[in-house]
């Protein structure tokens, strides 16, 4: 009881103590006209022609900017906009928490982005974020949630990939997101997030996640790049099925004041129940 105590004690004081840093919310992004989303095809960038299938395809790598912080996208014309072919970061503000597919791939399941703000980032495949310079994260972190694509597809199945815990609901499912650190190319070490897991005994317990959700990543430490990859026991011919997409949001940011009220309430209590115990003997 006293090491939780003290663990809980260090988690609140690292949060509490953490210097003032603007968190990257993707808020001081604008987005053309009639869009609710910026996926690289309207962003300036490296354009090279590349064939596919017998047909060329020009492929925009572009990189946007937020608090200083660069986001990398690539786009390609091979359809229109809406039904495009990128991979990287994109960033959005859509609301549409119902629609399933593929033709919905830039809404959070939770309908905006957190913390009461409207924009937030988008990941598909392999993405990382290079910051302008070095940021220690010991008692920060970032708002991550499923995509509404990634979300309805775990929870109902569809062509590519399962429902997960399939039809008994006792099927051991999970999707986890990976965070690696970074400092002058060297590795941090590594901090995982699970977006859905059905591996409880219990499957009472058994969740995807439709919330924001804090993840800490105090133990990186200081690093000037975060480096994301997604998992999942969904797995084909081809790779993964589950959508390969998360929604985040506050890189940077501190815990919420909810997270430190609970802290002290359960603070208060350990040391109370010490005191007792004290008391007693």
């Amino acid at each position: 009881m006293k090491q939780r105590i003290l663990q809980l004690a260090v988690v609140a004081f690292l949060a509490a103590s953490a210097p003032a840093l603007a968190a990257i919310g993707f808020e001081d992004l604008a987005f053309q006209a009639g869009f609710n989303f910026e996926n690289g095809a309207h962003l300036t960038g490296t354009e090279t022609v590349e064939n596919r299938f017998g047909s060329d395809v020009t492929v925009r790598r572009s990189t946007f900017d937020s608090s200083g912080s660069g986001f990398s996208a690539s786009f390609d014309n091979e359809y229109v906009i809406e039904w495009d072919s990128w991979s990287g970061w994109a960033y959005s503000k859509d609301t549409d928490t119902t629609t399933s597919g593929f033709g919905n791939q830039y809404s959070a399941i939770t309908g905006s982005g957190s913390r009461g703000s409207s924009n937030y980032g988008i990941s598909n495949g392999d993405s990382s974020i290079t910051f302008g310079s070095s940021i220690d994260f010991t008692g920060r972190g970032f708002d991550v949630t499923n995509t509404t694509y990634a979300h309805n597809s775990m929870r109902d199945g569809d062509s590519f990939a399962k429902q997960f815990g399939g039809a008994s609901g006792d099927d051991a499912d999970f999707f986890r997101l990976s965070v690696e650190g970074f400092l002058s190319g060297s590795s941090t070490g590594t901090v995982e997030f699970y977006l859905a897991d059905f591996r409880f005994a219990d499957n009472s317990q058994d969740y995807i996640l439709s919330d924001w959700a804090f993840v800490d990543l105090s133990t990186l430490g200081t690093v000037d790049e975060l480096a994301f990859d997604l998992s999942s026991s969904d797995v084909g011919s081809f790779g993964m099925n589950t959508p390969d997409y998360f929604a985040i949001d506050n890189i940077g940011a501190v815990p919420e004041p909810a997270a430190f009220t609970l802290l002290a309430g359960a603070l208060a209590l350990g040391f109370v129940g010490l005191r007792r115990r004290r008391i007693r003997t």
